[in-house]
């Protein structure tokens, strides 16, 4: 299993290969935002030129598949609400989003579902199977909540089957440079119900360095996903800021990437 690197058209995206349904990691590559929102960015909140980020927007819509308002998003708050979303949600492009969740999920074909991020955890889930997929944002926030039990507990009311789902977690902040107080590995402790072995790198200085995307990986695998059927990548948003969004690197400055997938 392996992440791998697309140029289609000029636009710059990580795919997985245990993902058999078209889907995209953006990077910053591709789109036309200028000056410090080069140059894909589709963060449309973050200061851009609003027309630059509907270009934007549209060229990930026409990766998969859809125009400018055939794609479905949703408004994240660094909670673990997950929503299914059907044909009524996709969303015209720049206007407001009427739901709040930090996950959505699909039984629709044809229809993609896009989460934005900038050092939180992207996660995408299939079940080629039963035709089902979510677009997860897994801040440590939302992972803590358990945002993953609530999109399998979706998914599976959807069709799905936890054996059957296999995941990609994308690019994000690495434990390289997630640096975090008490707080954090605490939350991912009781979260993961103690099973928190050779997640944290604990320093001397009382700072800890916590694995966002394997502690993510164990929860799955917790709620029945097979460890063969999940694939991380290795690339970390901070460590690789001129490719991809990182927020701590640019201290909130920054655009958004998105994860999307299509069924």
């Amino acid at each position: 299993m392996s992440f791998k690197e697309n140029n289609e058209n000029g636009l710059i995206y990580m795919s997985s290969d245990i993902i058999g349904a078209r889907h995209a990691f953006t990077t910053r590559y591709g789109g036309v935002s200028k000056g410090g929102f080069s140059s894909l960015n589709l963060g449309a909140n973050r200061g851009d030129d609003p027309e630059a980020v509907r270009e934007n927007y549209r060229r990930l819509c026409a990766l998969m598949g859809v125009g400018i308002d055939g794609m479905a998003v949703t408004k994240q708050v660094h909670g673990n609400q997950v929503r299914i979303v059907t044909e009524e949600d996709r969303h015209v492009c720049m206007s407001p989003v009427p739901y709040e969740a930090d996950g959505i999920v699909t039984g629709v074909k044809g229809l993609p579902i896009l989460c934005m991020v900038a050092d939180c955890v992207p996660v995408l889930l299939w079940d080629g199977e039963h035709s089902v997929a979510g677009a997860i944002h897994c801040g440590w926030r939302s992972s803590v909540g358990d945002i993953l039990k609530n999109a399998l507990d979706k998914m599976e009311s959807l069709g799905a089957a936890p054996e059957s789902i296999r995941a990609a977690i994308g690019p994000s902040i690495g434990r390289c440079c997630f640096e975090t107080d008490d707080d954090v590995p605490l939350a991912i402790e009781k979260y993961l119900g103690g099973d928190t072995r050779g997640l944290f790198d604990r320093r001397e200085d009382g700072k800890t360095m916590v694995d966002l995307r394997a502690a993510n990986a164990r929860r799955l695998m917790q709620l029945g996903v097979k460890a063969e059927n999940i694939d991380i990548s290795t690339e970390c948003t901070m460590c690789s800021h001129d490719k991809y969004w990182s927020h701590r690197y640019t201290r909130g400055d920054r655009g958004s990437q998105g994860a999307a997938i299509v069924l």
